[in-house]
């Protein structure tokens, strides 16, 4: 089971890392608190404090189309906030 899928770069979350030390990032739906911070910490390789979890229901979507209204679901999905411990930073950029 993959932990991390990816990280969220998003301008609201760039503001919580600059003031807040947080970072978000999509991660599997089975996946625990423990072993969210294990995957952090051994990935990027720093302390972590604390993880936060929200779990979002796939939303509905509709499209018109030549055949009808066509309508369905979008994947539902884990989103965990890790705040770092002080003087810990994690580089998203570094590795492009």
């Amino acid at each position: 089971m993959e932990i991390l899928k990816k990280p969220i770069i998003t301008e609201k979350m760039t503001a919580k890392t600059e003031s807040l030390n947080q970072y978000g990032f999509v991660v599997d739906v089975r996946a625990t608190k423990g072993q969210i911070r294990q995957a952090v910490e051994e990935m990027y390789e720093v302390k972590v404090d604390s993880v936060n979890t929200m779990r979002y229901g796939g939303r509905h979507q509709m499209r018109y189309t030549k055949a009808g209204v066509v309508s369905g679901r979008k994947p539902a999905f884990k989103k965990a906030i890790v705040t770092l411990q002080d003087g810990q930073t994690i580089d998203f950029y570094s590795n492009i």
